[in-house]
């Protein structure tokens, strides 16, 4: 092993679940902020858990690779991602509400519906693997259903793509709680999100500079819009 803790097996699995429940949770949180800001920080908690998840898989699968992917995660996605989002609000001042589409009850309402689809998809086709790979798969897929009805329900672009990466967040905890999953599908996974995050951030900009505001409905300005749903 890497290294050894006196802990029994039980033990090690309900440390590995309970990292897997706290990211989870926290794409919940995220969908309860009512401003940009605590979305931010709790996109650093969700990745900071993740670190840690990814972290203990390593003791768990003794797979030293996964030490590498749990540095990635906390000083990519946990620290340097943040203080980018935290910088791009303050420039643009977007430290306001939250802008959503539908009620913050009916979101938590449709969140929770969507956890419990995941469930009903994941443990029928993993019958034949360990407790602990099902519900990590079960929590990531949460996690992915999550990100995206973040992104249905949000209408600023900057809201949106914290969704992404949350959604990535997922997918991230499904890759390392499967055992043997090559680093070289972490690394891509990882370099192909922070491609995504750099070209929003540009996006950003450009709806910025065009009109004065990050809320995607202002999108429906552009002529092009109107052409394609005319063809």
């Amino acid at each position: 092993m890497i290294f050894a803790l006196p802990l029994e097996p039980a033990t090690l699995a309900d440390i590995a679940q309970a990292l897997s429940v706290g990211v989870m949770l926290c794409g919940f949180w995220m969908l309860l902020q009512r401003r940009l800001v605590n979305v931010v920080r709790t996109y650093a908690a969700q990745a900071f858990l993740l670190a840690l998840a990814a972290a203990w898989q390593a003791y768990v699968q003794d797979e030293r690779q996964l030490l590498t992917t749990a540095v990635i995660i906390l000083v990519a996605k946990a620290l340097i991602v943040p203080a980018v989002l935290n910088r791009i609000i303050v420039k643009l001042d977007l430290r306001r509400s939250v802008a959503t589409s539908v009620g913050f009850g009916r979101g938590l309402v449709g969140a929770m519906g969507l956890v419990g689809f995941s469930m009903l998809l994941v443990f029928p086709v993993t019958t034949t693997s360990g407790a602990l790979t099902r519900e990590t798969l079960a929590m990531a897929l949460s996690v992915v259903f999550l990100g995206f009805w973040m992104i249905i329900t949000r209408n600023r672009a900057i809201s949106q793509v914290i969704a992404l990466m949350a959604l990535e967040n997922g997918v991230l905890l499904a890759v390392v709680g499967v055992k043997g999953m090559p680093l070289v599908v972490e690394m891509i996974t990882a370099v192909l999100v922070l491609l995504t995050f750099m070209v929003f951030g540009i996006f950003f900009f450009h709806i910025r500079t065009r009109f004065d505001s990050l809320d995607v409905r202002n999108l429906e300005r552009v002529h092009i819009i109107p052409w394609l749903r005319s063809s």
